[in-house]
């Protein structure tokens, strides 16, 4: 990875948002709008209503009727599933460049200015990333903005370096792609609809390289009842299982040739989701989690990485909870420590993408 201080602005390229949307036809006008006003791009938009009941198709075909040069409408008759709307909206796009952005989401100010003006710089980075910030209500960034720099990988090293988290480094609103690299890379895998996002950028990794912005917010994710999809501990051990079945895509016929020593990429991933699971076990059990609630992460630990370090040191803690007793002093000392520790790699990520 080499870290860059971005180029001079240059000329105006033109990019298209597209917005899948299902239900939040509430949210589209600020979106839209969010993407029009990008002041260092010609901004186009492709909204895909799929099918929504709640009225959503007719709030896009007004912004299209109202904006017909830089905004237009794709409404499906019938439900078709988020995997396919998103490929129905990416195959219309016929810019330089393309972000695939939810309904109620953001698009930061400056952000396409900033992830074009990369790949301008850059011709062999297919995809740009940056930090996503988390809001409710109105979007606010939780940090002054540093000094902007830009960090550009290989595309094999960033697949290397990835895998060995175990994780996908991007939240997805915040990635502007070279439509070329989204031509090459091909649609969105209907086989994974949990976590194509991740599969989607490990198969543009083998085949161009992946670059990120610092020290500014590039889009704003929304949270809310209906996204917050990762609160039960069992369905976070699936969440996991979803992941390790993206990054297998490494080691399948079409990747591997791409991805030096594949399997043992595979093997790293699979051995980081285990501590994951382990740790987060472990932080819970120190918060006064019940067993019985995060047993599907110590199955899944154990599943992937069976005896290891990570299994044999949450042991003691299970002990102590089998037996009835409560978090001991230490544990709960420990758990502070993780949250401060939490929040400073929040920050580095936010800033950096380093953590």
């Amino acid at each position: 990875m080499k870290l860059v201080r971005p180029g001079r602005p240059g000329r105006r390229a033109s990019v298209t948002v597209v917005i899948p949307c299902y239900n939040y036809g509430l949210f589209l006008p600020d979106l839209v709008d969010s993407a029009l006003s990008q002041s260092d791009v010609d901004a186009h938009v492709i909204i895909v209503d799929d099918a929504s009941p709640d009225g959503s198709g007719d709030v896009a075909r007004r912004l299209a009727a109202a904006n017909p040069s830089h905004v237009s409408a794709i409404i499906h008759s019938r439900n078709r599933g988020h995997i396919q709307t998103y490929n129905d909206g990416l195959a219309a796009v016929n810019t330089e460049y393309i972000t695939l952005v939810s309904a109620d989401d953001l698009v930061a100010p400056g952000a396409l200015g900033r992830a074009t003006r990369l790949m301008d710089r850059f011709p062999g980075v297919g995809l740009v990333y940056g930090h996503a910030s988390v809001f409710s209500d109105d979007p606010v960034p939780r940090h002054r903005p540093l000094p902007e720099t830009w960090s550009v990988w290989d595309g094999r090293e960033w697949i290397d370096w990835t895998a060995s988290r175990g994780r996908n480094l991007i939240v997805s609103p915040e990635v502007v792609m070279r439509t070329r690299a989204l031509r090459e890379t091909g649609g969105y895998n209907p086989l994974l609809p949990h976590s194509g996002d991740l599969e989607y950028w490990l198969r543009t990794a083998a085949r161009w390289d992946v670059a990120r912005v610092n020290g500014r917010p590039q889009a704003f994710y929304r949270m809310h009842g209906a996204n917050m999809h990762l609160t039960q501990f069992a369905t976070m051990a699936v969440d996991m299982r979803h992941r390790l079945s993206a990054f297998e895509v490494i080691n399948g016929p079409e990747l591997a040739p791409l991805v030096p020593a594949s399997d043992r990429l595979i093997e790293r991933t699979r051995q980081a989701i285990a501590r994951q699971a382990s740790v987060l076990a472990q932080r819970e059990l120190d918060r006064g989690a019940r067993l019985g609630e995060i047993q599907a992460l110590l199955a899944l630990a154990e599943e992937l990485s069976p005896g290891s370090a990570s299994a044999r040191r949450i042991s003691w803690r299970v002990s102590r909870q089998s037996s009835g007793k409560t978090p001991a002093p230490t544990q709960r000392a420990i758990e502070r420590g993780r949250t401060q520790l939490d929040r400073v790699r929040g920050v580095l990520s936010e800033v950096a993408g380093i953590a």
